[in-house]
C-alpha cells in the first residue's frame, strides 16, 4: 500500500457482492416483468427464479415497490441518455431542439410498441408520481435547458428564463413521450406531429 493510500481505498468484497446480488435481482425481476407483467410478478416468483427465499430478496430491497422503481429507472434511464446525447451532441441549437423532439418521440414509440408490459409499469409510475419519474422529468427538463442556454449563448434564441423555458418545451413533448398517450395515438403520424411541435417551439425561441 502506498504512503498516500488508505484502507478506505481498498476493494470492499462484501459491498461488491451485495451490489452484484441487487443487480441480479433487478435483472431477474425485469425478465419476469417482460414475460408475466409487473403486476402479476410477485417477490416469491423472483425469489424462486433465483433459488433464494423471499426473505433474502427483502434483505436487498425493502419492498416490491423498490424493485419496481429500480427497473423503471433502467427503462427511463435509456430515454434520459438519448436526450442528453442529443443535448450535448453536434448541430446548431435549433437542430438539437428538432432532434430531441424526434428522439423522445421515437424512443417512447419503440418502448410502447416493443415493450408493452414494461410501458404499463412506466405509465403507472407516471400516474402515481414515483420518485424515479420525478427525477426523470427533471433530467429531461435539464437536457432541454442545456440546448436553450447554448442557443442563448450564440444569439439564436431569445433571452428567456432557461429553467422555465426548458420545462415548457419539455411540456410540449408530452403528447409524444407519455406512454399512455403514445399507445392511444398509434394510428396518428406522431413523427410529423413531433416535428411540427418542434418548429412551433423554435418560433417561440426566436430573438425578435
Amino acid at each position: 500500500m502506498s504512503a498516500t493510500s488508505s484502507p478506505l481505498d481498498a476493494p470492499r468484497p462484501e459491498t461488491s457482492r451485495a451490489e452484484a446480488t441487487r443487480a441480479l435481482i433487478v435483472e431477474t425481476a425485469e425478465r419476469l416483468f417482460r414475460s408475466m407483467g409487473y403486476q402479476k410478478t410477485a417477490v416469491a416468483d423472483i425469489a424462486r427464479e433465483l433459488g433464494m427465499s423471499p426473505a433474502n430478496v427483502y434483505r436487498f430491497f425493502p419492498s416490491k415497490a423498490a424493485i419496481n422503481e429500480a427497473i423503471c429507472a433502467r427503462v427511463v434511464g435509456l430515454l434520459s441518455a438519448r436526450a442528453w446525447a442529443v443535448a450535448r451532441g453536434p448541430g446548431t441549437p435549433a437542430d438539437r431542439i428538432r432532434a430531441i423532439f424526434r428522439a423522445m418521440q421515437q424512443s417512447t414509440l419503440e418502448i410502447a410498441f416493443h415493450e408493452r408490459r414494461m410501458i404499463e409499469m412506466v405509465a403507472v409510475a407516471m400516474e402515481e408520481h414515483w420518485g424515479v419519474i420525478k427525477e426523470h422529468v427533471r433530467d429531461i427538463d435539464n437536457a432541454v435547458r442545456h440546448i436553450v442556454m447554448d442557443g442563448q449563448a450564440d444569439g439564436s434564441f431569445a433571452r428567456l428564463d432557461p429553467d422555465a423555458t426548458g420545462r415548457l418545451i419539455h411540456g410540449a413533448m408530452i403528447g409524444f413521450c407519455h406512454p399512455t398517450l403514445v399507445q392511444q395515438c398509434m394510428d396518428d403520424d406522431l413523427e410529423a406531429m413531433a416535428a411540427g411541435m418542434a418548429e412551433f417551439c423554435l418560433r417561440a425561441l426566436r430573438p425578435d
